[in-house]
């Protein structure tokens, strides 16, 4: 699922014009009034449009939260007002110096969007890969799906500095490329009928989840052997660059003194 965060005046009929624009199912998430909130038995409210845009509004979830639930169903999320996030930013007027896209107004032409839509890095879950793997031609013949997750830790051990932050870049291209490559090689096993990985690139923070494996087998053996090895063969194979910040210095993890 791919994500774009509306900020600025305007950002809400913005988001009301993108979403027949996109190709898919767009889920469309706005900030709300504290009066707006309502007390259900459910504890949330719902929306589903004839198009596939989808509202929603309830309590008990952070905006990460909503959007990782959101990425098995949904092609694209529009997130409209919520200035400080961390995410793919579509800015109009000065509302945000780092946007991707800056529009004059809500009216502008959308082209910019959707051109910058286009190379936004899609939003992966652990959940979202397992579900891709249960509709897998082969899932019939497995009866075993394991799965990795690395995540951000604070500490390695009780007296180290906690970590505040960690900053992945990819060599683009040569990334996905050897990726690739590990998901060829580790599905030509016996017994391996497919393997997912994920790794996720920016900033993350305390206990967000960075890369995913998933391994579709026959049986559980081959699905935590090829587990183990794709996560091995990611960290040894694939560029993709460490950046640390802890709360007493900030180095990439190569050069830790």
């Amino acid at each position: 699922m791919k994500t774009l965060n509306l900020v600025g005046p305007g950002a809400v009929d913005l988001a009301d014009r993108l979403v027949p624009r996109l190709d898919g199912r767009v889920a469309t998430v706005e900030t709300l009034p504290e009066t707006a909130a309502r007390d259900t038995d459910a504890g949330a409210a719902y929306g589903l449009s004839a198009d596939g845009s989808w509202i929603g509004a309830g309590d008990g979830h952070t905006l990460s939260d909503l959007l990782d639930s959101l990425v098995p169903d949904f092609d694209y999320a529009l997130t409209a007002g919520f200035d400080a996030a961390r995410l793919p930013t579509v800015a109009i007027g000065d509302a945000a110096a780092d946007a991707l896209v800056t529009l004059p107004d809500a009216d502008a032409a959308l082209d910019p969007v959707l051109d910058a839509a286009a190379d936004v890095e899609p939003r992966v879950t652990l959940e979202s890969l397992v579900q891709r793997a249960k509709t897998s031609p082969l899932a019939e013949r497995s009866g075993a799906i394991a799965t990795f997750t690395g995540r951000v830790r604070v500490k390695d051990s009780e007296n180290d500095a906690r970590t505040t932050q960690l900053a992945f870049e990819k060599y683009e291209g040569v990334a996905a490329d050897r990726m690739r490559t590990i998901r060829e090689e580790l599905e030509a096993r016996d017994g391996v009928f497919e393997v997912l990985m994920h790794h996720r690139t920016g900033v993350l923070r305390e206990g967000e989840d960075i890369v995913f494996v998933v391994v579709l087998a026959g049986h559980r053996t081959e699905a935590f052997r090829a587990v183990e090895d794709g996560i091995n063969r990611l960290k040894d194979e694939v560029p993709i660059f460490k950046k640390e910040s802890t709360e007493e210095a900030e180095f990439w993890i190569h050069e830790r003194p």
